[in-house]
């Protein structure tokens, strides 16, 4: 069965950093665009004549909401076609085309273990869907921990919304990392991301599922280390960004 392709709206446009956006989409032709956090979407974008060198994919950022909008969160890739299109032509009132929600990057059905959120850059974008909708929802969970890697304060995205939801909700814990910042701004954790999950587990494994969402060397080294640590593959679920 071919995916259907829907004509979709941009509603909104708000800078995040100095090289993300936010991207509000509308589809007009559906009343309630009916998603499971952590599922994404395919743009068509006109960049080039072979179709498959026109996808682009993107996590949806945020969480199912009954409507017929979504969120996309995106960085602009140097040199990256398809995001230098949506960077410099696309604006509000812009239709972009678009399918979906695809993806099997879900949640369990019940929440018996304690998750580990663990991303770089835009790959937060399916963890705060899935935060959000846990919260919105009131879902019996163990401890969720969103470990969050980036370079310096100015790459982190949606940092405020994060510590707000830590705060309102028992049993999350926002746990960011800077692996390049040296000002004194910045107090918090400094490193990668895997040490931070190696140090919580240290000395004894307790009942996990581990989410891995980002860059593909981030993925792949806490993917190993994860296994070394003794959990086993059906463990971890994973989206790779390119």
């Amino acid at each position: 069965m071919l995916e259907q392709w829907y004509n979709g709206t941009v509603t909104r446009i708000v800078d995040e950093t100095y090289n993300t956006r936010r991207f509000w989409i509308q589809i007009p032709d559906m009343d309630l665009f009916d998603f499971k956090p952590g599922q994404f979407v395919t743009l068509d974008l006109p960049i080039h004549e072979n179709k498959h060198k026109r996808w682009r994919s993107y996590s949806i950022a945020s969480h199912p909401n009954g409507s017929n909008e979504i969120e996309l969160v995106i960085v602009l890739l140097e040199g990256g076609a398809g995001t230098t299109y949506l960077f410099n032509e696309i604006k509000e009132g812009s239709n972009l085309l678009l399918r979906g929600p695809l993806g099997k990057f879900l949640l369990p059905e019940v929440l018996d273990k304690d998750l580990f959120l663990v991303c770089t850059g835009t790959g937060i974008a399916p963890f705060r869907s899935m935060a959000k909708y846990i919260h919105l929802h009131n879902i019996p969970h163990k401890s969720i921990y969103l470990i969050y890697g980036s370079r310096y304060i100015k790459d982190l995205l949606y940092p405020g919304e994060m510590e707000q939801l830590q705060a309102e909700h028992p049993g999350f814990y926002y746990l960011p990392t800077l692996s390049r910042e040296d000002s004194a701004a910045w107090t918090g954790r400094k490193g990668y991301v895997h040490t931070i999950y190696e140090e919580m587990l240290e000395g004894g494994n307790k009942p996990a599922n581990f989410f891995l969402c980002g860059w593909k060397n981030m993925i792949n080294e806490a993917r190993q280390r994860i296994l070394d640590l003794g959990y086993d593959r059906k463990d971890i679920h994973q989206e790779l960004y390119d």
